[in-house]
């Protein structure tokens, strides 16, 4: 019997025998109460809205990401502005969506945009040699983590947030849960996952190599992530500052 075998064996020894459907939702009810718990003794004011957008802020900063603030309103012309600073000169987003729509509008004649409408096959040099910026929006977030949950499709794939050098992520104020537990509740994840939920703390980062961390090893050397606070874009924005 080899290695592998004698791990499989011990993992197959290890299994629990066949669990009831009963005691699945007692496992899930004890699950449920122990974060419900934990939420629910925390102050009202670390609930809010504001306090979600702090603490993801604080969170993804401290991972290396550029966060910023904006409403609906102002958010293209602010991130633009940022890709004009920053000498990019492709960006890759989806116009069906109203967000890359609306950020294409907002660029500048000098940023050319491209959509993902062709297998990869076709355009695979060109995707990874050319394309500096991928472009997507967050189905949501989770505060305590600084966590992005993108769920891929067909005109934002894996593709667009893994390949480009320079990550653009936007994410709505009102999307953020406070952790995983509850994001997955209000989400009704068990109800369907879809075939690719991809979760982004970061950008790409490794310490493979003689322990030195290193970005952009296997995926993004840059994140920069927008939260959208006011989703009707009827105040005035009063942040600007990347954190």
């Amino acid at each position: 019997m080899n290695a592998r075998e004698r791990m499989l064996g011990r993992l197959r020894a290890a299994a629990p025998a066949h669990v009831s459907s009963d005691e699945l939702k007692r496992l899930d009810a004890r699950i449920d109460l122990h974060y419900d718990s934990r939420r629910a003794a925390r102050p009202a004011v670390e609930r809010s809205t504001h306090a979600l957008v702090e603490s993801m802020q604080a969170a993804l900063a401290a991972s290396h990401a550029e966060v910023f603030r904006a409403t609906e309103r102002t958010w293209p012309a602010l991130i633009a502005q940022r890709l004009v600073d920053a000498n990019v000169k492709r960006v890759l987003l989806d116009t069906s969506r109203a967000e890359g729509a609306a950020l294409q509008r907002a660029l500048p004649l000098s940023i050319a945009t491209h959509t993902y409408d062709q297998p990869i096959e076709n355009w695979k040099a060109e995707l990874f040699e050319t394309i500096d910026a991928g472009f997507t929006v967050a189905r949501s977030g989770i505060a305590s983590t600084g966590t992005l949950i993108v769920a891929p499709d067909a005109g934002s794939p894996r593709t667009m947030s893994l390949v480009p050098p320079l990550h653009i992520a936007l994410v709505y104020a009102d999307s953020l849960h406070t952790d995983l537990h509850a994001a997955m509740r209000a989400e009704q994840w068990q109800a369907g996952m879809p075939t690719n939920l991809v979760l982004i703390s970061g950008p790409s980062k490794t310490s493979d190599i003689q322990q030195t961390l290193a970005y952009g090893a296997h995926g993004p050397r840059e994140l920069w992530v927008v939260i959208v606070e006011d989703r009707a874009g009827h105040t005035e924005d009063t942040h600007g500052d990347a954190a």
